[in-house]
């Protein structure tokens, strides 16, 4: 480690050497088990309640993480005044990153989780791209005034909003940026909901200086495995896929995901092992036992 606590080795350098790296699991599952309640803000219990937002990054990495996300994925302006924290916008997300940086092993790395702002760019919505740029300025280097190595612009589907993103991190933090989509499958195939296909996804993040692109949420680990080999085929870059633990049902009044642990891991180690995925983890329903099930899994297998 540096005498600032960062990681010697920047993701991309990491990657370089070979292997994989593993991310974590879901953020909103966690804080929902652990007192958020329902149509909370999230990004508030970074400021009320510290001891969960690091126990979380804990939690994570004794599973094994080599990398976990900040809980600042609503940490944008447009989403914090829905909550009426929009004066506080920096404050949660300096935290979000100093949280889980205190609680980083040598030689793990923080990213700073950055999520859609919810609103669409003129002349759809009502929001100018230099506004939205802004608010993406804002929060980014609120993140890495905390200590994130990194970013992960995420669950995005629209590539303007994306480019807008990596352009706010490029040109004002010397953050990794890593960039993923949420695709939807189709009778004719993968889309995001603004129509973005797979191939489309990639190109246009790669060209808009990610240096690391993918796919997160909206699917279960076999759907994922089926996006990542079209992604793969867009790309000889680096690739992230963080999958949901299935599609989630009510059951007895509360929302429980299908997929075990041991039933993504085993797919999991397709993505790595046929598909060339350079960075796996979870997104919704995942926990830290899914995490810990993947590292036994592939470092078993190693």
């Amino acid at each position: 480690m540096s005498e600032a606590g960062i990681p010697s080795l920047t993701i991309p350098e990491r990657l370089a050497q070979g292997g994989c790296l593993i991310s974590d699991g879901a953020t909103g599952t966690y804080l929902q088990q652990h007192g958020l309640e329902p149509g909370g803000c999230p990004e508030e219990f970074n400021a009320t309640h510290p001891d969960v937002v690091k126990g979380m990054a804990k939690a994570y990495f004794d599973a094994g993480s080599d990398m976990v996300l900040t809980n600042s994925f609503g940490g944008s302006k447009f989403m914090q005044k829905k909550y009426g924290f929009g004066d506080r916008v920096r404050e949660f997300d300096r935290l979000a990153a100093e949280h889980a940086r205190s609680q980083t092993p040598a030689g793990c790395y923080v990213i700073g989780s950055v999520g859609p702002t919810g609103e669409f760019l003129e002349p759809l919505g009502e929001v100018s791209e230099a506004e939205m740029y802004d608010a993406f300025v804002e929060q980014i280097t609120a993140l890495e005034e905390g200590g994130a190595d990194g970013v992960v612009i995420e669950t995005m589907t629209a590539v303007e909003e994306s480019a807008l993103a990596i352009k706010a991190a490029r040109e004002h933090t010397n953050l990794t940026v890593i960039a993923t989509m949420t695709f939807d499958k189709g009778p004719r195939g993968f889309f995001t909901m603004m129509g973005v296909t797979p191939e489309r996804g990639v190109k246009e993040l790669e060209g808009a200086g990610a240096d690391i692109v993918g796919a997160n949420c909206g699917n279960g680990i076999d759907v994922m495995v089926e996006l990542a080999r079209e992604l793969r085929a867009a790309t000889d870059g680096y690739l992230l896929i963080h999958s949901n633990a299935g599609i989630p049902a009510i059951k007895g009044g509360q929302i429980v995901y299908p997929e075990t642990p041991e039933y993504m891991a085993e797919r999991f180690e397709t993505l790595v092992r046929d598909v060339g995925v350079n960075i796996v983890g979870g997104c919704c329903g995942t926990a830290p036992d899914h995490i810990r099930t993947l590292v036994e899994t592939l470092r078993r297998k190693t």
